[in-house]
């Protein structure tokens, strides 16, 4: 469903049991062909994924109805919130019935579920950015490298990166510093708002890149192994990337796109600097934990995060893709 102008009457009551997939371009995702082949295999057989696709800052009213909707119609379970994670916490939070202490904390939302309390809230990218990152971040690597990450883009999945990478559970393994770079300046203060309610060593600095050359200048600032994530919409939701060819990559550094689809230019750009590289990550396990993560809770089935039985989940997705 895309929604140039929104009504009532443009989302129609479900038939059977749906998720949503709140996003922009959401016609174009792998999870069109992958949710089909994983709902057979979770045993939700006859469940059903409907996108609906918004533009980026959409008005508030418009993030309101579509809550409204999923809030009132019956086989209308919950949904998946990529892009409008923020605007759409920010303009529909009063409607939901109980929000968990990630969103409260993060001000945002990646989950919407129904439970006997009502409709739920959930921000799930501190579980799913955290077993992204796990995944090819080795134990130890800050307190080894004394690198720094910097994350180009200051939206939820930032908010979700920069919570995970800097707990002190962690103790010396964490980043020696964590830079946010943004075209926004709101945003950055918001994302500066967060972290200060945060209990964290981590020191954080916030730096507004009008442009992709001032992202240039931090990327090429930064120390030898640090992390590089491309925390925007830039290669999905539009075309291009958040840096130009020039940024010169930190030296055994390691990237990661969180987009798996699109031109993914900053992929290539990071592909074209592979041998000053340790490590180049795109987007597709991110995108497998995001989702897994959603339909266990908006289904209410127990999904693996690791293991065989996610493997297998992985294997159909990409053979589904």
């Amino acid at each position: 469903m895309s929604f140039p102008t929104m009504s009532h009457e443009t989302l129609r009551p479900a038939a059977t049991p749906t998720v949503y997939f709140i996003g922009v371009t959401t016609g174009s995702s792998s999870i069109q062909r992958v949710f089909p082949v994983w709902a057979d295999q979770l045993g939700i057989t006859g469940a059903r994924l409907q996108g609906i696709d918004l533009p980026l800052h959409a008005p508030a009213e418009h993030y309101r109805t579509v809550v409204e909707f999923i809030k009132r119609d019956p086989l209308s379970l919950g949904a998946l919130v990529t892009t409008h994670k923020i605007d759409l916490f920010r303009a529909a939070s009063d409607l939901f019935d109980h929000i968990d202490p990630f969103a409260i904390m993060m001000g945002e939302t990646s989950c919407l579920s129904k439970t006997e309390a009502g409709l739920a809230c959930h921000a799930k990218d501190p579980i799913s950015s955290g077993l992204a990152l796990d995944a090819f971040v080795p134990e130890g690597y800050w307190e080894r490298t004394s690198a720094q990450a910097l994350c180009i883009g200051a939206g939820g999945s930032t908010i979700a990166i920069t919570w995970y990478l800097s707990q002190l559970s962690k103790a010396n393994d964490r980043p020696s510093s964590i830079v946010v770079s943004n075209r926004s300046q709101p945003r950055l203060d918001h994302l500066r708002e967060i972290h200060e309610g945060l209990e964290t060593k981590t020191p954080f600095e916030y730096v507004l890149a009008l442009d992709p050359w001032d992202n240039d200048r931090i990327v090429t600032s930064l120390a030898p192994g640090s992390l590089v994530i491309n925390a925007t919409g830039l290669g999905k939701d539009a075309p291009g990337s958040p840096i130009t060819d020039a940024a010169v990559l930190p030296k055994n550094g390691l990237v990661w796109e969180l987009n798996y689809r699109g031109d993914l230019m900053f992929l290539e750009q990071a592909r074209a600097q592979r041998d000053r590289l340790a490590h180049i990550e795109d987007g597709w396990i991110y995108f497998l934990h995001g989702w897994t993560q959603v339909i266990g809770e908006v289904f209410n089935v127990a999904i693996p995060a690791f293991g065989p039985s996610f493997d297998e989940l992985s294997r159909s997705a990409r053979a589904a893709r």
